[in-house]
């Protein structure tokens, strides 16, 4: 099975050790890195606030899913990881992940001591459907 490898211009990408979308052929899924909340420049969005970097995360997937087709009604599976995490940060967080979406997809949330660095209080991970 082909394996497409996407690194779309408007979605930042720290290293050329890690790829942004993964397609393989014959399978019909695409397989996205995780997403933070930073800009195509690479700046962090959103500093201390989970709901502003969670809206810079969707923006960053629609980006990253356009690539390839699809948009977030395909995402089938998520994983949503949060830094500081209390129940009462699920609508700041959901809220704009969900803006617009007629689906909602599996999910799995985990609270976490931190992430790559301390700007970043969410990463999102996804698998989606390709249509």
């Amino acid at each position: 099975m082909p394996v497409n490898r996407v690194n779309p211009p408007s979605v930042h990408n720290p290293s050329d050790q890690i790829t942004q979308i993964v397609t393989v052929g014959g399978t019909g899924l695409a397989y996205l890195s995780g997403q933070v909340a930073w800009d195509a420049e690479g700046r962090p969005v959103g500093a201390g606030d989970h709901e502003a970097q969670a809206a810079q995360i969707a923006r960053n997937l629609d980006a990253s899913l356009a690539a390839v087709g699809a948009t977030r009604n395909d995402i089938i599976k998520e994983t949503v990881y949060v830094v500081d995490y209390s129940p009462e940060l699920l609508p700041a967080i959901f809220g704009p992940l969900r803006a617009g979406v007629s689906e909602s997809p599996a999910s799995t949330l985990v609270g976490v001591a931190s992430l790559f660095a301390p700007a970043y209080l969410l990463e999102v991970e996804v698998i989606a459907a390709l249509p």
